[in-house]
């Protein structure tokens, strides 16, 4: 099923089970091989933390081509930060002393287009998707909703400011101070494959 659309739940799992079974037998389509699985299997030295975005089309080990154990990955809607995401980045800096910390965005961030979307109409959406319109909100107001590249800029800002809250993890600030910890913000381009740093 690999490069067709899934819309079911129960052909969703059939083919992430496949690509199990190919990744065990050493017949993986996406480059992946058990071989680095195994390799990595008896610890992990993680050389960064990436922080980004849900979307499908930005698997940040790929983009990154980095193998098994090399990045812990946090990846929430629009890069939004919460309790979970802030306690893994400061377990990766503190318990697995990665060196580097990246927030990457990307080019047509769906949860920044749908938070112009809410300002713009002004209104709110229900649940636990309203959290994400309202931590991504700042940035955008920080643009404007008259710009007419406002999804655009307010991505670019939604990544600086999430790297200033990285930088005020418990134990960051101290490990920057220190030279031990950087972090970086970037965007990725759905077109090219690209990640260009921001800060």
């Amino acid at each position: 099923m690999t490069g067709t659309q899934i819309v079911n739940p129960s052909d969703a799992l059939a083919e992430l089970l496949a690509g199990n079974r190919r990744f065990v037998s050493g017949q993986p389509v996406h480059g992946h091989d058990v071989k680095a699985a195994a390799a990595a299997s008896g610890g992990q030295l993680p050389h960064a933390v990436v922080v980004g975005c849900i979307d499908s089309r930005v698997p940040l080990e790929a983009i990154f081509d980095q193998t098994f154990g090399s990045i812990c990955v946090i990846r929430s809607g629009g890069h939004v930060v919460d309790h979970a995401v802030l306690g893994s980045v400061g377990f990766a800096v503190s318990a697995l002393n990665v060196p580097l910390i990246v927030v990457l965005g990307h080019v047509r961030c769906g949860a920044v287009d749908a938070t112009v979307q809410a300002l713009q109409a002004g209104s709110r959406p229900e649940g636990d998707v309203g959290y994400l319109v309202d931590e991504i909100a700042p940035a955008v107001r920080s643009v404007g909703l008259d710009d007419p590249d406002v999804a655009a800029k307010a991505m670019r800002e939604h990544v600086v400011r999430t790297v200033r809250r990285m930088r005020d993890v418990a134990g960051v600030p101290e490990a920057v101070t220190a030279g031990k910890v950087s972090v970086a913000g970037a965007v990725y381009d759905l077109d090219t494959g690209c990640v260009d740093l921001l800060t």
